[in-house]
Formats: C-alpha cells, sequence, structure tokens
C-alpha cells in the first residue's frame, strides 16, 4: 500500500485526505503547526514540518508528502521547503477524477473528484484541479496554479504561475491567462489577461486597485 503523509489538515486538506482514502492508500499522518482540534479522518498528528527532526522519518523510509493547502502562496512556499529538506511530493488523483493517458501532471498536484484532463493537456507541480472543473485538450497550467470547482477551460487555453480560476467560471478556446491572476467566480473570460490582475463578470473585465 502506498503511503502519502499530508501536510496541512483543515479545509481543502480534509478533501485531499478523502481521495488518499478513496484511493486505496494510507496517510501515514499530518504536519501542522499545532495539532488539529477537528479530526475527521483520525489521522495521527506528526509534527510541525518546520521541526525538521519530524521530516526524518519521511527521508529515511522515502516516503512522499503532499501540500493540502488552498493558498497558492503558501502551498508553493511548503513545497519548497520539502525540497530543500529531502522530502519528495507525490500528485493524487481522486478515483473520479480522470486524467487522460497522454496527458502531464506535475508532482504534488491534486486532482479532486469528477475533475477531468483532456488529451496532451499538461499541467505544472502543485496545481489543485478542484472538483468537477474541465481542463480540456492541449491546456497549459502553471505550477502552483488553483482551478476552482466547477471550472471549465476550453481547449489550448494557458493558465500562468500561481493563478486562480474560481468556480463556475469559464475561459474561451485559446485565451492565455498570466501568471498570479484572479479570475472571479462565474467569470466568462473571452480575451488574454494580463499578469497579476483580478477580472470578474460576463463578459469578464478587470477590477481598477
Amino acid at each position: 500500500m502506498k503511503k502519502i503523509a499530508l501536510f496541512g489538515y483543515s479545509g481543502h486538506a480534509y478533501v485531499v485526505a478523502d481521495a488518499i482514502k478513496l484511493s486505496g492508500y494510507e496517510t501515514v499522518g499530518y504536519f501542522e503547526r499545532a495539532e488539529a482540534h477537528a479530526n475527521p479522518y483520525s489521522i495521527t498528528y506528526l509534527g510541525y514540518e518546520q521541526d525538521e527532526q519530524t521530516l526524518l522519518p519521511l527521508r529515511t523510509e522515502g516516503i512522499p508528502g503532499i501540500v493540502g493547502v488552498g493558498e497558492n502562496n503558501i502551498r508553493q512556499k511548503v513545497m519548497y521547503f520539502l525540497k530543500r529538506q529531502g522530502v519528495n511530493c507525490t500528485s493524487v488523483i481522486h478515483p473520479s477524477g480522470i486524467v487522460s493517458g497522454v496527458a502531464t501532471i506535475g508532482e504534488g498536484t491534486f486532482v479532486a473528484a469528477g475533475a477531468k484532463v483532456n488529451p496532451l493537456a499538461k499541467v505544472g507541480a502543485g496545481v489543485i484541479l478542484n472538483t468537477g472543473c474541465i481542463v480540456e485538450h492541449e491546456c497549459s497550467i502553471g505550477d502552483f496554479a488553483h482551478i476552482a470547482p466547477g471550472a471549465v477551460l476550453a481547449g489550448s487555453v494557458s493558465v500562468g504561475e500561481g493563478s486562480f480560476v474560481g468556480a463556475n467560471a469559464v475561459v474561451k478556446q485559446g485565451v492565455r491567462i498570466g501568471s498570479k491572476v484572479v479570475v472571479g467566480a462565474g467569470a466568462v473570460v473571452l480575451k488574454d489577461i494580463p499578469d497579476n490582475q483580478t477580472w470578474v463578470g460576463n463578459p469578464a473585465k478587470e477590477i481598477s486597485k
């Protein structure tokens, strides 16, 4: 049985823990600043990852981890820290998630229930493809992006590193979304979005800062 360590244990991490369990894998424990008050999956608390000694069993036994943190910047920081400490990250795909055999998924990426990744899509490291989202053929998603529940990326869409596409948003085929972009829930994106912008609405438009 494959063993996985979970980093973070609230909110999004519960979704990841559920997928790990349903996939027939074992969560050996979770890492957090402090022991969680709620423990719906009865997972063992292993300590805080910044205390490097707590990671020793993972390095010794070659147990990979996955970062169950929804916020892109934090997920990135934790994954980079783990890499420096010699702990590998693994991807988790919910049993009802569908990933084409000719698509690629980076390390530490999570594919949630009902998510679909179609042929020749390229998904980076540390990405969240959340519940029921659709990543169509030949899309490209940068590291540490988050495609929220129900969002649809039509064919050949590009999403930059660290960007967030909100729940039920729709992105027209061929559109390029830059890095560190936020697309609001329900937005309909019909044209390219430069880096570091927030767009909302139908059709989506930039929110002035």
